[in-house]
């Protein structure tokens, strides 16, 4: 990723987001990722934790959320909030890039509002790819960028086609070549 904000600029964002998400529920961008029961997710950039609480029901105790920031706060921030609600599932990473997660371990990627402010999107691209199974997908959203912006830039590398536009995200699916 990038520099992290400051933690004025990161408690001013959390703020924004909070009241965001108090008139546009997160709940319904969840439902478009598709997310089920036993999945293990990956929320990359997953900022004060906005999808975490959701996606952690989702999976169920079967399965297991990773929530990743190069924030401190944002690490503080989900951990409280994953405390204040009892889940068991969720497991915080402060990293810039690196997940430190097993190869092909992910079923779903959720890359919400943090790819315009990724530092190095390539290199990011390619440990996503490295950690989600085969045929699995990322669910993007970054409403920085245009729609061929966000094909583009997904597409290029050859790791993830576009498998569906919903109504509030884009469906990339894991390409597996035969290297």
């Amino acid at each position: 990723m990038s520099n992290p904000k400051s933690n004025i600029d990161f408690r001013l964002m959390s703020w924004t987001y909070k009241l965001r998400d108090f008139f546009s529920p997160r709940t319904n961008i969840l439902a478009e990722a598709g997310i089920k029961p036993g999945f293990n997710v990956l929320d990359y950039g997953c900022g004060p934790g906005g999808y975490i609480k959701g996606a952690a029901e989702l999976v169920g105790e079967s399965g297991k959320i990773y929530a990743l920031d190069i924030h401190p706060l944002a690490i503080e921030m989900v951990r409280k909030t994953t405390r204040k609600a009892g889940l068991s599932n969720v497991e915080t990473i402060l990293s810039d890039c690196a997940t430190g997660l097993p190869d092909e371990s992910i079923d779903l990627v959720l890359l919400y509002d943090v790819f315009h402010d990724l530092g190095d999107p390539n290199k990011i691209l390619k440990e996503l790819h490295r950690v989600l199974k085969p045929k699995k997908i990322i669910s993007f959203s970054d409403h920085h960028l245009k729609e061929n912006e966000i094909k583009t830039q997904l597409e290029s590398n050859g790791l993830f086609k576009l498998l569906r536009k919903g109504e509030k995200t884009y469906s990339f699916v894991k390409i597996i070549s035969d290297r």
